[in-house]
């Protein structure tokens, strides 16, 4: 089949399902975050039970205090209980012949599932037993997932509230929701899918066989369906096998790729319904939507394009850029993976982005660095774009001297701060952890590529190091595989980024989201900027663009840019 017109079917199969789910997905969590009834099967009451065993009061709303400190609690605690896990690992079942995971492996693996960034410095199948990967980081697939969406929720709220108190709803209730009413079922879905589709599922811990050359090769199992499934629909990303997606035990056929493709955009795209149908305006999600679908479109031309040619002799021969990529995707199914699972907080792969060629591995890259908004991922994308929406509005403000507003909530300073000081996190920590370690002489060993300032090898042992920053303080946790991160330094540095990066932003909107829901609701006048439609949609996409190319245009320079014109 012609390569473009492969990449046009699928991208048009991807974009048909997402458009067909997106309205009774988006209301059904709109239902599930505004309802006052807990959920039930027959006589039993299942969220009020488990209420009741956590001693928690359901009827209870908390200020944004409350929430950020149940928030924060709930995450320290599971960072330790995974941490603990890790390196006791031996002793307890299921661990085959496999030990306790280091301390400084153990930490960074702790920050990162906790974080939802799940990135990973191991090889999952000689590492982490099958105790450890199923109550240990599947478990932290589904509650830091819900962990973003409650943000977001909260977030909404302050939209959509007038309370004195500034209540902006109950964590814990949020977070029992979105576990139980949209990850596990929707998950358990996706799970019988790839079940018929050959993912494997089981808790042997694998089998020999005899490979071409006549000799014998072990082959890992492990329950990988069940784990497959929330990886992707949590935009958690993390393998259980270390090929992640581009394993054929993960994701053997095209079917199972578009399933994994759909998996991730779901939730992140049918919040922004959730968005417009909870603050009574759905225009302003389908406005948010657009910006989305802007950003991600264009990236996902940019890289199609990029992979596509045929630069070099194996190349030509290939029709394209097909190195480090499964025949069985091709590069239309590998590029629409990749832009998706950078344009969200992901990091889930299916082929090599470090093969990439150097557009292609700095378009993706640059998905990080705008945020990871286009669509983001599950609740981060969509506080993400909100935040970014709100720097939208003062900056349109600004331009005809009007106080900003945005649905009826004045803007002032101490909004337009907690906005500022959000997205200004990610920026910090990727170039300060960036210019660190690259100017580190102990570091240079660990890069697979380096030379002389200036070579080809120097620039790209650079974008190396640039993407690993932007994927842990992006929490997508997807690399390029050249540079080896099992150092000390690696191992904390890369871990205090994903739990900043993570916690950071979301103290930051919590205490937004309390801040506009203890302001009265504003009528809009004469004077006030409309927030839906096209002329605000591309106020939002130009914002979004001119932040991230004034803020990382020089890293990029040294980077892909640099290796691009080589």
């Amino acid at each position: 089949m012609n390569p473009a017109l492969a990449a046009g079917l699928q991208i048009a199969l991807v974009i048909a399902v997402l458009a067909i789910l997106y309205v009774p997905v988006g209301d059904y969590m709109a239902k599930v975050y505004t309802t006052d009834t807990d959920l039930r099967s027959g006589d039993l009451r299942i969220e009020t039970v488990l209420y009741r065993l956590c001693r928690i009061n359901a009827r209870t709303d908390q200020t944004w205090y409350g929430y950020a400190g149940s928030l924060l609690g709930f995450s320290a605690a599971s960072v330790l209980f995974l941490y603990f896990l890790q390196r006791v690992q031996g002793v307890l079942p299921l661990s085959g012949d496999l030990s306790g995971v280091s301390p400084a492996m153990a930490f960074n693996t702790a920050a990162s599932f906790v974080a939802n960034t799940n990135w990973q410095s191991y090889a999952p199948e000689t590492t982490m037993s099958n105790l450890t990967q199923p109550i240990g980081l599947a478990v932290q697939n589904f509650v830091s997932a819900a962990v973003g969406m409650a943000v977001a929720a909260a977030l909404i709220r302050g939209f959509v509230r007038v309370s004195r108190g500034g209540e902006i709803g109950n964590f814990w209730v949020d977070l029992t929701r979105g576990c139980i009413r949209i990850l596990l079922p929707i998950s358990f879905v996706i799970a019988l899918i790839l079940l018929s589709q050959g993912v494997i599922q089981s808790f042997d811990s694998g089998f020999t066989s005899t490979g071409l050359d006549g000799n014998s090769v072990t082959n890992a199992l492990a329950p990988v369906a069940s784990q497959e499934a929330i990886k992707e629909l949590g935009t958690n990303g993390g393998g259980i096998l270390a090929a992640n997606s581009a394993h054929p035990f993960e994701n053997p056929t095209p079917l199972s790729n578009i399933v994994e493709i759909i998996a991730i955009l779901l939730i992140p795209v049918s919040l922004t319904r959730t968005f417009g149908t909870m603050v009574g305006d759905r225009k302003q999600g389908l406005t948010l939507l657009a910006v989305m679908g802007i950003l991600w479109s264009g990236l996902l031309a940019v890289t199609l394009a990029a992979e596509s040619g045929q630069r070099g002799v194996a190349a030509t021969a290939a029709g394209g850029m097909m190195e480090g990529k499964e025949v069985r995707f091709g590069i239309p199914g590998s590029a629409l993976f990749a832009v998706s699972t950078t344009g969200t907080s992901t990091g889930a792969v299916n082929s090599a982005h470090d093969s990439m060629s150097p557009l292609g591995g700095g378009a993706v890259m640059l998905n990080m660095l705008l945020g990871e908004i286009a669509p983001g991922g599950v609740g981060t994308g969509l506080y993400g774009i909100l935040v970014l929406a709100l720097i939208a509005v003062f900056v349109g403000g600004l331009l005809v001297g009007r106080t900003p507003e945005y649905l009826g909530k004045k803007l002032g300073q101490r909004e337009i701060t907690l906005a500022a000081l959000s997205v200004l996190v990610m920026p910090a920590l990727v170039l300060i952890g960036t210019g660190i370690t690259v100017i580190l002489a102990s570091t240079t060993g660990y890069q697979g590529n380096s030379g002389d300032p200036g070579t080809p090898g120097s620039i790209h042992g650079f974008s190396e190091v640039l993407y690993a920053f932007a994927s842990a303080s992006n929490n997508n946790g997807s690399a390029f595989g050249g540079l080896t991160v099992t150092s000390d330094w690696f191992q904390s540095s890369l871990g205090v980024c994903m739990l900043l990066g993570r916690f950071l932003p979301i103290i930051f909107v919590l205490a937004l989201a309390g801040s506009l829901a203890s302001q009265k609701k504003t009528a809009p006048g004469a004077g006030t900027l409309p927030t839906a439609g096209p002329m605000f949609a591309g106020l939002l996409t130009g914002t979004v663009v001119l932040v991230a190319a004034l803020t990382f245009f020089p890293a990029l320079a040294l980077g892909p840019i640099a290796e691009a014109l080589q």
